[in-house]
Formats: C-alpha cells, sequence, structure tokens
C-alpha cells in the first residue's frame, strides 16, 4: 500500500510540477486583462483604440502560431518534452521583460516572443502528462494542465487587482503595471530550474532508441502500481507501436497524407479551433473591460475578474474527477451548451436594457458570464487539450497536437480582433455572434467525436480505423484504482513480451 500511495504521488507531483509552465501561460493571460485597464500602461503605450487593443491582443497568438507550425514540434521531438517546456519558458520570460519596456512596440514584440515561448510550453506539457499517464487516469493528469492555466489566469486577475492600490504618485503608477507584469518571472523561474531533474516521457525515449532509460522511466512512474510484467508489456507496446510507424515510413507529413491520421488531425484542429471561436478568448482579455460597461468600477471590475478566475479552479478540479468517468464528449457538450446559454442571456438582456438602464438586468449579466466562464472551465477549456494530445500515435503526436493547437491560435487571432471592434460597434450583438457558435458546437461534438476515456494512447487506431482489431476492455474496469493494468493485450502478446525481454 505504501508503494502504491508512493506510486500515485509521484504521477499528481509530477503533472502538478508541469502545470506551473501553463500557470506562467495563464498569468500572462490574466495580467494583461488586468493591463488594459491600468492607467499608467494606457499612458505608456498612448491610449490605443478598440483596434490597437485586439492587436496587442492578437498578435500574441501570432506568436503562439508561428510556434505550433514551426518551432514546438521540431523542439519537442529533437528535445524531448522537457527541454522543449524548458525552451519555451525561458522565451515567456524573454518576451515578459520586453513588454515591461512600456512602448507601444516593445509591447508588441514582447507579446510575440511571449507568444512563441507559450507555444512550447502549452504543448509540451499535455504532451507529457499524457504520456507518462496510466490510461484509466489520463484525462485527470492531463486536466492537471488546465488547472495550472487556471490558477495562472487567477493570480494574474488578482495581482492586476491588487496594484490598483498602488497608485500614490505618478511614479507608482507608471512602475506598478510593470511589477505586475514582471512576476510571471518567478513561475517562469522554478519551472525551468527543476525540469533537467525530471524523467522524460518513455514514449520519447523509445522512439529516440533509449530503450533501458524508457524501461528505468517507466518502473519509477509505475513502481507499485503495476506488476513487472505489465510494466515491460507496455514498453513493448510503445515500442511496437513505434516500430509499426517507422517501418510504415510515417513522418509528419502522414497527418495529411494518412487517411487514418487526418481523420484525427481535423477532429483535433477543429476542436481546439471551436474552443477559442466560442468567445472564451474575449473572457479571458476583455472581462474588466466588459464589467466596466455593465457599470463596474475598474478595481471593482478586477476583483469580480479574479473571483471569477478563483472559481475556475474549483471548476476544473471537478473536471478531474469526473473526465475519466463521464468521458470527454459528455464535458464538452455540457460545457458549451453552458455557455451558449451565458451568451443568450448577455444578448437578450444588454437588447431588453440597453445603456446599463436596469441594474438588476446588469447583476443576472455578470452572473451568467460566471455561469460562461465556468461551462468553459468544464468543458472545452480542459478537454480539448486531453483530446488533442491523447489521439496521435507516438510518431507524429507532436506534430499533431501543435498542428491542431494552431487551429485554436486562429480562432483567437479572429476573436481576438472582433471582440473589442464588435463591442464598441453593435454593443450586446455582439453576444448572438458567439451565442451561435456555441450552439452549433453541441452537435458536431455529438456527431463527429467519438469517445476515448480508458484507452491506452497505442489503440487509438481502434477508434480512427476499423480494420485494427484489439481487444479493448477498459471501459469494462471500473474500479478506478491504479494498480489495474489499463487494458487486456491483444493476440500480438506473445510478439510484444518477448521484444520486451530483448528491452
Amino acid at each position: 500500500m505504501a508503494l502504491l500511495t508512493r506510486a500515485v504521488l509521484r504521477l499528481h507531483l509530477l503533472c502538478i510540477f508541469f502545470a506551473i509552465g501553463s500557470f506562467a501561460w495563464g498569468y500572462n493571460v490574466g495580467i494583461l486583462s488586468s493591463i488594459l485597464v491600468h492607467p499608467g500602461f494606457l499612458d505608456a503605450v498612448g491610449h490605443p483604440t478598440p483596434a490597437q487593443k485586439g492587436l496587442i491582443t492578437g498578435i500574441y497568438y501570432a506568436g503562439t502560431w508561428s510556434s505550433y507550425i514551426f518551432i514546438s514540434h521540431p523542439a519537442s521531438d529533437a528535445l524531448g518534452r522537457r527541454y522543449a517546456a524548458l525552451g519555451g519558458i525561458v522565451i515567456v520570460a524573454i518576451g515578459a521583460a520586453l513588454e515591461c519596456a512600456g512602448t507601444y512596440g516593445t509591447v508588441i514584440a514582447g507579446r510575440v516572443v511571449a507568444g512563441v515561448g507559450v507555444g512550447l510550453v502549452s504543448t509540451a506539457v499535455p504532451l507529457y502528462q499524457s504520456e507518462v499517464a496510466p490510461a484509466r487516469k489520463r484525462g485527470k493528469y492531463v486536466v492537471l494542465n488546465h488547472v495550472g492555466f487556471v490558477a495562472g489566469l487567477a493570480s494574474g486577475f488578482w495581482v492586476g487587482y491588487g496594484v490598483t492600490f498602488w497608485n500614490s504618485t505618478p511614479h507608482d503608477i507608471s512602475v506598478s503595471w510593470r511589477f505586475s507584469l514582471a512576476v510571471i518571472l518567478i513561475p517562469c523561474f522554478v519551472f525551468a530550474a527543476g525540469l533537467p531533474f525530471l524523467p522524460e516521457s518513455p514514449r520519447w525515449l523509445v522512439e529516440h532508441g533509449h530503450y533501458d532509460r524508457a524501461l528505468r522511466s517507466l518502473q519509477w512512474l509505475r513502481e507499485g502500481s503495476f506488476t513487472n510484467e505489465q510494466i515491460s508489456t507496455e514498453l513493448a507496446r510503445i515500442h511496437n507501436d513505434v516500430q509499426e510507424y517507422e517501418a510504415s515510413g510515417a513522418n509528419w507529413t502522414s497527418v495529411f497524407r494518412d487517411q487514418n491520421l487526418f481523420s484525427r488531425l481535423w477532429r483535433a484542429s477543429l476542436l481546439q479551433f471551436m474552443a477559442q471561436m466560442c468567445g472564451a478568448t474575449a473572457m479571458k482579455y476583455y472581462l474588466p473591460t466588459l464589467l466596466k460597461k455593465l457599470g463596474l468600477a475598474t478595481r471593482i471590475a478586477l476583483m469580480a475578474g479574479g473571483i471569477e478566475s478563483t472559481l475556475k479552479i474549483g471548476m476544473v478540479l471537478i473536471e478531474t474527477i469526473i473526465i475519466d468517468r463521464v468521458g470527454r464528449r459528455i464535458t464538452l457538450i455540457a460545457g458549451t451548451t453552458a455557455m451558449g446559454l451565458g451568451m443568450l442571456i448577455n444578448g437578450a438582456l444588454g437588447q431588453a436594457y440597453p445603456d446599463n438602464t436596469n441594474k438588476a438586468a446588469d447583476v443576472v449579466c455578470v452572473v451568467f458570464i460566471f455561469i460562461y466562464a465556468l461551462g468553459y472551465s468544464m468543458g472545452f477549456g480542459p478537454a480539448a487539450w486531453v483530446y488533442s494530445s491523447e489521439i496521435f500515435p507516438t510518431s507524429v503526436r507532436a506534430r499533431g497536437l501543435n498542428f491542431s493547437a494552431s487551429g485554436g491560435a486562429i480562432g483567437s487571432i479572429i476573436v481576438a480582433q472582433v471582440w473589442p471592434v464588435g463591442i464598441d460597434t453593435i454593443g450586446s450583438n455582439i453576444y448572438f455572434f458567439f451565442m451561435a457558435i456555441n450552439f452549433i458546437c453541441v452537435p458536431i461534438i455529438f456527431l463527429f467525436y467519438p469517445e476515448t476515456k480508458g484507452r491506452p494512447l497505442e489503440d487509438m487506431d481502434v477508434l480512427f480505423n476499423s480494420t485494427v482489431m484489439l481487444v479493448q476492455d477498459a471501459a469494462d474496469n471500473d474500479n478506478g484504482a491504479i494498480d489495474e493494468p489499463p487494458y487486456t493485450v491483444s493476440p500480438k502478446v506473445p510478439r510484444l513480451q518477448a521484444q520486451a525481454q530483448d528491452i
């Protein structure tokens, strides 16, 4: 029992530590929402127009998109998941330093650089978490990535709220917003310092021929939870999966050429795109601005944003409990429905009571903004990353996740530009646009996204290729214990076990 507790604790601590990288990503998002309404920042960059604010926000996603397409995949495959994340967090810190310089040009440059770094971190972290987690608990461990993100988001809001009290002199106003940006250097340093001392993903090690290291890594991760025979079989399955794709001549272009892989790519890319087009980017960046339009003072708006983001942490923690029980599809559909309802109420009340003529209606709008945010935190927010990180085979997992994440970056760029201009020109009608997107997502998810809960990563072919015949009984093994094998191996077992002996 002690060994079992130690093994479970190791996995939790490992994935929580990796969530520090996501914390820095979330803080970068949360703090900008307060920066955009800070008088010192507005003075420093020349009181930007709504379109310029949209550029400051959206250019960050141009950086993440570039990283997803050109940098993150080769870095994750060549350096490993840990060192790709290490390089990314260093780049995030450099971007934050540029933003602190405080001119419109350096803010834009810093946002691009930070976006490139986040592109590395935001894919390397869930890749690592999905590859070290047992199949039946994979959803929970990857959701810890989003726990880190929303904790960073909430911290950004609260730090932004705190620095509003640092305003006694013009010098304080000029320095305080820079300080709030520089706080991100603390999690960046902690994350960078710890990464070299952690074990590498066994799947990446197998793919690069480091079988002894892969076995040691897997034994450390599974100690006391699986027998030596089960560990050997799991490693052999990984080895066999890598060999089959190498023998097939597959490379990163296979995600476009191979029908089986492309069916996964377009699903993951569309899911990431929908996760941002639902309006999430706007809520993360423009929430204080939006709450100010509902009549709240700047400080109260920032405090409300902090409360909303803190509640998200609780919702994501609930998601860690339910995602491996009810599945990815149900959480996505339920969350999207709640988001669409939140947008509907805000649009309708905005039309019924324009110009904040009814305070009760404004309160209801704030409540449904919270409901929208909580729906995102129990749906698209974590589940889109879980789904995208688990459906690709080892040899193209990094490329598949990066390409699909680029779909989210494109959605974020669009929303970052549409929202501030839309709210400024057509007012609450903009809510109906995002309401429609949310409601359209529901049948798309229901019709086109097969459930992935409980399946080993090496068995994802069974969902996307009807010719692959593997025996899968994870759905029947519902005791939830980490000490049970997450699958029943197929008739390939003798060959796999023979390979295990070689390894």
